[in-house]
C-alpha cells in the first residue's frame, strides 16, 4: 500500500491510523477458510487501489474498517465519527447491516439493499466499498456452504453485477458476473467457458489477428495491441428466466489499442478496407462518450459468416472502459455532471421509493442501451425497449410530467411507443400535468420514469386518502359516542406525535391507506382525549361507510378475482398505499383473508356525480338472431350510445352470442343500462372497464 498512497507521515496518514485499528479490532477473529479476519478487509482496500484506482484517503479507510461495526462488539459508527471524522464513519455506516429486525428474510434483504442504495445517493464510495468487498467474497466463496454459495451468487446476479454495469465499472462487472454464474451452475458453466476457450483459440481467430496486425503495420499505424476476445459467461446469461444459456454464439470482440486518437479514426480506415463493414453499425463513442465516459470506435464486420464487433480506442480509454469514471471522479473529482447526477438520483429511487421493484430496475438498467436524440442532437441514452414516456422524464422531470405524445422523425407517436436506436424525439406537451393511465408505469424501463410517475400517483391519492381517512374516523368515534370535535383540542398533537404524524392531514391520510389500523388510532384518542367513562361498545360486524365519486384506477382498484361493478350494492373494500382495492361482498378470496371488521369498509359511488370514461361491453350469451338481437338493443334506455355490435361467431351456434360496444356518461346511466337487461331476463356477462 506504501507504493500507491506513501508511508505514515504523509496524505495518506488516515488510512495506516484506520489500518492499524481495524488489525486490532478484529485480531480475535477468523474466516470460514481459516485465516485471520482482517485479510478481507485488506483485500477489499487492495482491490479498490488496485484494480479501481481509488487513492482517496476516506474512501480507503472506510473499506478497511468497513466490517467492525456490524463484526466487533463495542464499536459503533459513533465510534467510528469520532477517531476518523464524518466522511468515513457515513461510508462504514451504509456498509453496516441492519442489526434489528423483526419479519421475514426477504424483507430483511430488500431493507438491507434499500439502506445501502439510500446511503450510496449521499456517497457513491459506499457502493464502491459494497462492490469491492463483494468481489473478494466471490474469489473467497468456496469456503462457503453450498446453501450460502447459491444466496450470494443469486443477490449478485440481481443486484451487485448490473450496478456496477450501469456505474461503468466493466471489468468489476465481468468478473462478478462470471463467479456468480460459475457457482449457481457449476456445470453449465464450465461447459459454456470450454466452448469459449476452444473458439478463442481457434485457428480462424489467430489468423483474423495476424491479418489485422500486418495491415497496420503496412499501413504504419503503431499499436500496443490486437485483442480478440470471445464474449464472457456473463453474456450468455438470461436475466429475464435466471437461465444460463448454452448455445454459444460465433461472435468475437477485437480490441485494438492505439497512440492516439487520429490514429483510432485512421485505424478504423484500414480496418473497412480490409474487411467490409456492416451497414449501419459504425458507432463513435469517442465524439460522442457515453454517459459513464467510455470511449472508443465501434464498427460491426461480417466475416466468414460471423459477426465481430471491432473496438478502436487509446490506452486511456482503454483505462476508463474498464473502470468508468469512477477512478477520476474520487480522484480528480472530475466528473460530468449529468452523469453524477443520474447514478445519484438512481440510487436516491432505488432507496427511497418502494413501489418501484428495484431488482427489476436494475436488471434493465444493467442491459443493452439505444442511443436517441434530442431535436437539437442532443444525444439521451436510455435502456433497450425504453419508450416515449422514458425518453421525456431522462430529458427533464417538468417535460415528463407534461408529455402528452412525441414525433419521432415524421411520425406522430404516443407515449408508450418503444424507441429505437438512431431515433430523434420530438416530445410534445401540455400546459397542465397529465393525468396518466397506471397501465404506462410497468412499460417503463428507467427507474427516473417509473419513480416520477409513482410520485405523481401519489399525489393524485392523497386528497381521497385523506377524505377517507377523515369520514372513518369519524363513523367510528359516532359509533363510541366520542364527538368529532375532539380531534380539535390540543391534545391531539400528543396522539400526531404518538404515531409520528405532523398534522392531522397526515393521520387521515394514513388511515385512508390502512397503514394505521382504525382500533389502534380510536383507542388512543379515546384514553388519551376523550376521558368520559360513558363510551359505547362499537357494534360487531357494522361496517363503516364510504361514498365516492372518482373511478381513477391510480385512486380505486376493482380486483380481478371477482369483478366488482362500481353501479351496484354490496362492495367492499381494501385499504392500501396503491389505492381502494374493490371487492364484491360474496368474493371468496376476500372471505378466506379472515379480517376484522376495522379493516374492511363498505364502500359505494354518488352514481350521478361519478363520470364514466373508458366505452364499455358487455356481452348477451345467448345466440339471438340478427333481427331478435337488434329489436332488444332498439328498445334499451337511451343513456346506451351503442358503438358497436359484434357476431360472435359467423353460424348458428347454442354457445356463441353477441358482443355490444357502448358508452355512457355516468354511473346512474351505466346501472339503469344493466337493470334494463336485468328486468327483460337477458343473459349477459359485463365486466367494468375503468
Amino acid at each position: 500500500m506504501e507504493e500507491y498512497l506513501g508511508d505514515q507521515e504523509g496524505p495518506a496518514k488516515l488510512f495506516w491510523k484506520a489500518f492499524s485499528y481495524s488489525v486490532n479490532a478484529h485480531q480475535e477473529q477468523t474466516r470460514k477458510s481459516g485465516e485471520a479476519y482482517i485479510s478481507h478487509p485488506c483485500q477489499v482496500t487492495r482491490i479498490l487501489v488496485e484494480e479501481v484506482g481509488v487513492r482517496d484517503p476516506a474512501t480507503l479507510s472506510a473499506a478497511i474498517l468497513h466490517d467492525t461495526v456490524e463484526d466487533v462488539r463495542g464499536i459503533t459508527v459513533s465510534t467510528i465519527n469520532e477517531i476518523f471524522g464524518s466522511s468515513v464513519a457515513a461510508i462504514v455506516e451504509g456498509c453496516t447491516k441492519i442489526s434489528t429486525f423483526s419479519g421475514d428474510r426477504q424483507s430483511f434483504y430488500k431493507l438491507v439493499h434499500r439502506k445501502i442504495f439510500s446511503q450510496a445517493s449521499a456517497r457513491v464510495e459506499v457502493m464502491l466499498v459494497k462492490l469491492a468487498d463483494r468481489l473478494h467474497n466471490l474469489r473467497t466463496l468456496s469456503a462457503m456452504p453450498k446453501k450460502k454459495r447459491q444466496k450470494i451468487a443469486d443477490e449478485t446476479l440481481n443486484v451487485y453485477a448490473p450496478i456496477a454495469r450501469v456505474m461503468g465499472m466493466f471489468r468489476i462487472k465481468r468478473e462478478l458476473y462470471e463467479l456468480a454464474l460459475t457457482y449457481k451452475f457449476p456445470k453449465q458453466s464450465q461447459k459454456v467457458l470450454s466452448m469459449i476457450r476452444r473458439i478463442e483459440n481457434s485457428e480462424e481467430t489467430r489468423t483474423i489477428k495476424e491479418t489485422i496486425d500486418n495491415s497496420l503495420k503496412k499501413a504504419g499505424l503503431s499499436h500496443e495491441e490486437v485483442r480478440l476476445k470471445a464474449k464472457g459467461l456473463w453474456a450468455y446469461y438470461d436475466t429475464s428466466h435466471h437461465v444460463l444459456v448454452q448455445e454459444i454464439e460465433e461472435t468475437m470482440a477485437v480490441t485494438i489499442i492505439v497512440d492516439s486518437i487520429q490514429d483510432c479514426y485512421k485505424s478504423m480506415g484500414v480496418i473497412h478496407q480490409l474487411y467490409s463493414p456492416i451497414p449501419g453499425t459504425l458507432r463513435d463513442f469517442i465524439a460522442n462518450p457515453k454517459p459513464t465516459g467510455y470511449q472508443a470506435l465501434h464498427t460491426r464486420i461480417n466475416i466468414r459468416g460471423n459477426n465481430y464487433l471491432f473496438k478502436i480506442r487509446t490506452s486511456r480509454m482503454m483505462q476508463i472502459a474498464k473502470n468508468g469514471i469512477i477512478n477520476e471522479w474520487l480522484t480528480f473529482h472530475k466528473v460530468p455532471a449529468a452523469f453524477a447526477r443520474e447514478i445519484r438520483d438512481m440510487f436516491r429511487i432505488l432507496g427511497s421509493d418502494s413501489e418501484v421493484p428495484y431488482h427489476d430496475m436494475i436488471a434493465v438498467s444493467g442491459k443493452r442501451e439505444i442511443y436517441t436524440y434530442t431535436p437539437k442532437g442532443d444525444m439521451v441514452c436510455l435502456p433497450l425497449h425504453s419508450n416515449i414516456l422514458d425518453f421525456a422524464f431522462k430529458v427533464h422531470s417538468e417535460i415528463g410530467q407534461h408529455c402528452l405524445s412525441a414525433k419521432v422523425g415524421t411520425k406522430n407517436v404516443d407515449i408508450s411507443h418503444i424507441l429505437k436506436d438512431g431515433d430523434r424525439v420530438n416530445i410534445i406537451t401540455q400546459d397542465k400535468p397529465v393525468k396518466f393511465d397506471p397501465d404506462i408505469q410497468k412499460l417503463c424501463k428507467t427507474p427516473k420514469a417509473r419513480s416520477e410517475l409513482s410520485r405523481l400517483f401519489r399525489q393524485r391519492r392523497k386528497p381521497l386518502n385523506i377524505k377517507i381517512g377523515e369520514k372513518l374516523i369519524r363513523q367510528e368515534l359516532k359509533r363510541y359516542g366520542i364527538p368529532h370535535t375532539v380531534l380539535g383540542k390540543k391534545g391531539i398533537q400528543e396522539i400526531l406525535d404518538y404515531f409520528g404524524k405532523k398534522n392531522i392531514d397526515e393521520l387521515y391520510s394514513a388511515i385512508g391507506q390502512g397503514l394505521l389500523r382504525l382500533s389502534e388510532v380510536t383507542y388512543e384518542i379515546k384514553y388519551c382525549l376523550y376521558n368520559d367513562p360513558r363510551v359505547l361498545n362499537a357494534p360487531a360486524g357494522v361496517l363503516n361507510q364510504v361514498y365516492l365519486d372518482t373511478l381513477d384506477p391510480v385512486c380505486v382498484k376493482f380486483s380481478q378475482c371477482c369483478h366488482p361493478v362500481p353501479s351496484k350494492k354490496g362492495l367492499l373494500a381494501l385499504l392500501s398505499e396503491r389505492g381502494v382495492s374493490v371487492h364484491d361482498r360474496n368474493c371468496g378470496r376476500l372471505k378466506s383473508l379472515k379480517l376484522s371488521r376495522e379493516d374492511i369498509i363498505e364502500i359505494r359511488w354518488h352514481l350521478k356525480k361519478t363520470r364514466v370514461k373508458k366505452p364499455q361491453s358487455l356481452q348477451i350469451t345467448i345466440p339471438y338472431s340478427r333481427n331478435r338481437i337488434f329489436m332488444l338493443l332498439s328498445v334499451a334506455p337511451v343513456e346506451m350510445k351503442i358503438t358497436e355490435v359484434i357476431a360472435l361467431s359467423n353460424r348458428p351456434s347454442t354457445t356463441a352470442g353477441w358482443e355490444v360496444h357502448f358508452t355512457v356518461e355516468t354511473l346512474w346511466e351505466l346501472r339503469n343500462i344493466l337493470q334494463h337487461f336485468d328486468k327483460r331476463k337477458i343473459p349477459y356477462e359485463f365486466v367494468f372497464e375503468q
